[in-house]
C-alpha cells in the first residue's frame, strides 16, 4: 500500500502568526524542560520534587503541541482535515493517531515537523515487528538527548554506585531500545555493549571482576537466562554487586522474585518504539505498590475499580514530556510535549490498557501511615501509571481472559524447574466436538522429565488463575475440566518456538 505524502504548502498571514506565536510558547516550556535535566543531579530533584499543579501546565503544553502540528506538520494537518477537526481548540477534540490510522497512512517526511525528514544527527530505529510488521521510527538530535539525560538521571537516581558498569544486553540491531540505552548510560557510567550474548556477559564479569557496581539491562526473560547459565557455571554471586534493568515488556512479581534471588534489586522500564524510550520507570516504592495490590483486595477494588483481577505493571511517568490519558475504552494515549520531538506524536494510541493516579490519590487509598512505610530511598514524587500491557494480548477461555502475565506466575512461583524453562507462548488447540483448550508451549533445555514438569505447571498455573480470576474460579466450580490446561514441552527452537528469532518473545500463536 502506497502512503501519502502531502506537503505543508504555503501558509496564510493568519496561520504564519499562528505558527509563530505556538512555537514561541512550545520553545519556551521545551526550554524550562531541558534546564531541569541537564544533569543528573538536577533531573533527580525535579523527579523529587514534581508537584501536581504542573500538571495544568502539561495538559496545556499538549494541547499547544497538537496546535502547533496542526499548521506546521503535513500530515497531521491532512489527518486533522479528513475528520473534520481542523479547528480543534481543546485537547479532547483532536482525533486519537494510531499505528494503523496514521503511521501507516502518511510517510515518514510528511509526519515530521515542516515535512522535512533529512537532516543531520537523525537517527532512524525499528519496532520488533511483534504487531506483525516492523515500522520505522525516526528521531532527531535534540530529542535523543532528551531521551539519554532521563534515561541517566533515573539510572543515577534508582541504582546509585561510585564504580556503575552498565552491561547493555539489549538487541544491538535497529532497534531503538538497544542503542538507545549504550549511549545514554554512557553519560553516568562505564558501558559494555554486548547485546544478547551469555557467554559474553559471562566472560566480561568474570574479566573485569567483582570491584565495580554492575547493572545488567536486558528483556525479562534474558536476564533469566543468564541467571540460569550464571547458575550452572558456579558463578560466584555473593561476591558480586549486580543489579538488572529490564524493558520492552511486562514483568511478573514471580520472575522478579527469582531474579532478585542472585541479583540484587530488578527494575523495570516503559517505553515504545512508536513514541520514545523512557516514558515510565519504576521505583521501589512502586514496587512495593504492585506486591501490596496482589494481596490487598480493598486496595485493589479502590486502585483498579472493583472485581479488577489483572495486577498491572507501576510505573512513574513525567507529565510535563509525556503527557498521558485514558480514553473511554481504558487505553492510553500519549503526547509527546517537547517541540524537540522531529515526528510529533500526537495522543497516540498504542494499544495499551492502563490507569492514571496522582501520588496523592494513592495517599488517600493507602492511608498516611501505610504511605509513609511504602517510601523508599528515591522518593519520586510523579504521578503513576497503572499498565496491563496490549489490550489483544489475552486467549478466552471458559469465559474468563487469560494473560500471559498470569501464566507466567503460574510457571515460575515454587517450580523447582523453573531454570530448566526457556520461555513460553499460549495458542489455542481444537478437540473433537469442536472444542477449545488453551495450550501452554513450553520451550526448555536440559534433561527434564518432560511430564513432571508439565504436572508441576499446570498445578501452578491453575492455582495462580484460581487465586487471580474469579471467572476461572467459578468455571472450575461449574467444570472441574477447566483444570484441563495443556501442557506442550519442546526443545528449543522446536515447535512454535522454530520461527521465534526475536529477542522479544511472542506470547500468543496462532498455529502450535
Amino acid at each position: 500500500m502506497t502512503r501519502l505524502s502531502p506537503v505543508l504548502g504555503p501558509l496564510t498571514p493568519r496561520q504564519r502568526w499562528r505558527r509563530a506565536r505556538l512555537q514561541a510558547y512550545s520553545w519556551m516550556l521545551t526550554g524550562a524542560y531541558r534546564l531541569g535535566a541537564l544533569h543528573p543531579a538536577i533531573w533527580r530533584l525535579v523527579a523529587r520534587g514534581y508537584h501536581p499543579a504542573l500538571d495544568r501546565v502539561a495538559a496545556r503544553h499538549a494541547r499547544v503541541a497538537c496546535q502547533f502540528a496542526a499548521v506546521d506538520v503535513p500530515a497531521y494537518r491532512h489527518f486533522l482535515r479528513t475528520r473534520g477537526a481542523e479547528h480543534a481548540r481543546r485537547l479532547t477534540d483532536f482525533p486519537e493517531t494510531a499505528k494503523q490510522s496514521y503511521a501507516a497512512v502518511y510517510d515518514e517526511a510528511s509526519r515530521c515537523q515542516e515535512g522535512r525528514l533529512h537532516r543531520p544527527g537523525v537517527i532512524v530505529d525499528e519496532s520488533s515487528g511483534s504487531s506483525g510488521k516492523p515500522y520505522n521510527w525516526v528521531r532527531g538530535p535534540r530529542e535523543l538527548k532528551g531521551i539519554y539525560r532521563n534515561a541517566a538521571g533515573y539510572i543515577e537516581l534508582v541504582f546509585p554506585g561510585r564504580r556503575l558498569f552498565v552491561i547493555n544486553a539489549y538487541s544491538m540491531g535497529a532497534w531503538a531500545t538497544g542503542t538507545t540505552t549504550g549511549t545514554a548510560m554512557a553519560r553516568v557510567a562505564m558501558v559494555k555493549n554486548t547485546g544478547p550474548d551469555l557467554e559474553k556477559i559471562a566472560d566480561t564479569l568474570e574479566h573485569f571482576g567483582p570491584g565495580y557496581d554492575y547493572v545488567v539491562a536486558a528483556y525479562p526473560p534474558f536476564l533469566k537466562h543468564l541467571r540460569d547459565r550464571l547458575d550452572e557455571a558456579g558463578f560466584p554471586w555473593a561476591d558480586y554487586r549486580i543489579r538488572g534493568m529490564v524493558g520492552g515488556e511486562g514483568m511478573t512479581e514471580a520472575l522478579r522474585d527469582y531474579l532478585e534471588e542472585r541479583f540484587e534489586e530488578v527494575r523495570s522500564g516503559y517505553g515504545a518504539s512508536d513514541l520514545t524510550i523512557g516514558m515510565g520507570a519504576e521505583s521501589g516504592f512502586s514496587v512495593r505498590l504492585r506486591k501490596r495490590l496482589a494481596t490487598d483486595r480493598e486496595l485493589r477494588d479502590r486502585l483498579l475499580g472493583p472485581g479488577e483481577q489483572r495486577l498491572p505493571m507501576i510505573f512513574h511517568y513525567n507529565p510535563l514530556e509525556t503527557f498521558l490519558e485514558v480514553n473511554a475504552g481504558g487505553e492510553l494515549l500519549c503526547t509527546i510535549n517537547s517541540k524537540n520531538c522531529l515526528q510529533p506524536k500526537l495522543r497516540y494510541n498504542i494499544g495499551d490498557e492502563a490507569r492514571l493516579h496522582t501520588l496523592a490519590e494513592v495517599r488517600r487509598a493507602l492511608g498516611d501511615d501505610g504511605y509513609e512505610r511504602m517510601w523508599t530511598d528515591e522518593r519520586m514524587s510523579l504521578p503513576l501509571l497503572f499498565l496491563y500491557g496490549r489490550k489483544d494480548s489475552t486467549i478466552s477461555y471458559m469465559g474468563a481472559n487469560l494473560y500471559p502475565q498470569d501464566v507466567e506466575y503460574g510457571l515460575y512461583q515454587a517450580n523447582p524447574y523453573a531454570a530448566a524453562i526457556n520461555r513460553f507462548c499460549l495458542s489455542l488447540e481444537e478437540l473433537p466436538g469442536l472444542e477449545y483448550r488453551p495450550v501452554i508451549n513450553l520451550e526448555v533445555r536440559g534433561d527434564v522429565d518432560a511430564r513432571e514438569l508439565a504436572a508441576i505447571c499446570r498445578k501452578g498455573v491453575v492455582a495462580h488463575l484460581s487465586a487471580v480470576s474469579r471467572d476461572f474460579a467459578e468455571s472450575l466450580k461449574e467444570d472441574p475440566t477447566a483444570a484441563d490446561l495443556r501442557i506442550k514441552v519442546f526443545g528449543p527452537g522446536e515447535g512454535p518456538f522454530a520461527s521465534m528469532t526475536k529477542t522479544k518473545n511472542v506470547y500468543l500463536v496462532k498455529d502450535a
